[in-house]
């Protein structure tokens, strides 16, 4: 009776636990599935790069041999996805066209997997790309280039470009996404702030002036629910399991090896 006790409730403890953990290991839902809001233009450097946020799809119109740069907020635990779709011209020759995505140092981030480059043949209607950045860290060594919180930058633009092509109206389109990796990739650190540009000089400011002034913040963009908001993982969860689990092992272990070695009592005059 009482192993069957043990074990029924483990069995409770890996029902309640397997219910966040399933959520956390699920994608994470896009800040705006519409398109409301979305900019419409891009910008042509890092400091006007226009700002949008995951799930929504930008827009521009655009000339080829432009720089076009977007920026948009990525937090820990998240594997972002960039994709871009750039509509060429009725007739053109060969082009090569190329995202790239920079974080908040302007470090650029290697892509895992995705078309970062593409060629569209002479006369394609469009040429789509896409970039799978490597997960975000809550922390990381000085010296490593891992991705880290903050903003990061999209860079599109065509890297092989015949003359005659040369200043042809373009249509542009960017969205980016994310999946929430989960406790996989927690580590034992966080950053004092994000990798936004202008919030250094935003904390230092407010620290002179007792917070009376608002100084211009670069970038003003941040995930739906604040940064750092992925504190709470499955790694939480399957860590008191494991606890649990080791003690009801131990009370299962003593259940059963009770009274074993001892000398069998005689009773008094046998």
């Amino acid at each position: 009776m009482r192993i069957t006790r043990v074990l029924s409730a483990t069995l409770l403890a890996l029902g309640l636990a397997a219910g966040p953990a399933a959520a956390d290991s699920s994608p994470s839902p896009s800040a705006s599935s519409s398109d409301g809001g979305a900019p419409t233009t891009a910008g042509t450097s890092f400091r006007t790069a226009a700002e949008i946020d995951q799930g929504q799809r930008a827009t521009a119109s655009a000339s080829t041999g432009d720089y076009l740069y977007w920026s948009f907020p990525a937090d820990a635990g998240q594997r972002p996805t960039v994709k871009a779709t750039v509509k060429l011209p009725g007739t053109h020759a060969a082009q090569t066209w190329q995202i790239d995505v920079y974080d908040g140092l302007r470090r650029r981030q290697a892509c895992q997997y995705g078309a970062q480059t593409r060629t569209a043949e002479r006369g394609a209607a469009s040429v789509d790309l896409a970039c799978v950045l490597r997960t975000v860290r809550a922390w990381s060594e000085p010296w490593a280039n891992d991705p880290l919180p903050g903003t990061y930058y999209v860079r599109l633009t065509v890297v092989n470009l015949t003359t005659a092509d040369l200043g042809q109206p373009i249509e542009a389109s960017l969205q980016v996404g994310s999946k929430d990796i989960g406790g996989s990739a927690a580590v034992d650190g966080s950053l004092a702030k994000p990798l936004v540009p202008g919030i250094a000089v935003s904390s230092k400011s407010e620290a002179d002036d007792g917070g009376s002034s608002k100084p211009a913040v670069l970038s003003g963009i941040e995930p739906e629910d604040g940064w750092s908001s992925g504190w709470w993982s499955d790694r939480w969860v399957w860590t008191g399991v494991g606890a649990i689990l080791a003690a009801l092992a131990g009370i299962g272990g003593y259940t059963l090896t009770r009274g074993a070695g001892r000398p069998t009592r005689v009773p008094p005059g046998a």
